[in-house]
């Protein structure tokens, strides 16, 4: 497909928009959960949403940098997954999976970005 970075892009472009949103929602005490709410992985999610939006931009316009970016975010999210899993005692389980569908559309983007042949410009 000619535009399938395109669908990577807006992907991440989602993604990093609904972290933002429901982080910041979280953040400023405008959405009360009834479960502990770990503050830094809030904090987290809202800078790695933003750092997703500018990655949406960087896929969007094949700049050189993009694979690096998808790989270190996609590297951040499994790290922290990780440590959720096995060594946080008292995660919710809505952030375990909340974290998990990230890893799951970081997976989806970076394969989709791997699977375009280089086109020379």
């Amino acid at each position: 497909m000619k535009n399938l970075h395109k669908i990577a892009a807006v992907l991440a472009l989602l993604i990093g928009a609904m972290s933002i949103f429901a982080g910041s929602k979280v953040l400023l005490g405008f959405d009360i959960k009834n479960y502990t709410i770990l503050n830094w992985l809030v904090v987290y999610n809202v800078v790695y949403g933003v750092i997703s939006i500018i990655t949406a931009y960087l896929i969007w316009n094949k700049n050189i940098f993009l694979k690096k970016a998808i790989a270190f975010i996609l590297a951040s999210h499994l790290v922290i997954l990780f440590y959720l899993n096995f060594f946080s005692e008292n995660v919710a389980s809505e952030s375990i999976n909340a974290m998990v569908f990230r890893v799951s559309i970081w997976t989806i983007i970076s394969l989709i970005i791997t699977s375009i042949k280089t086109e020379k410009k």
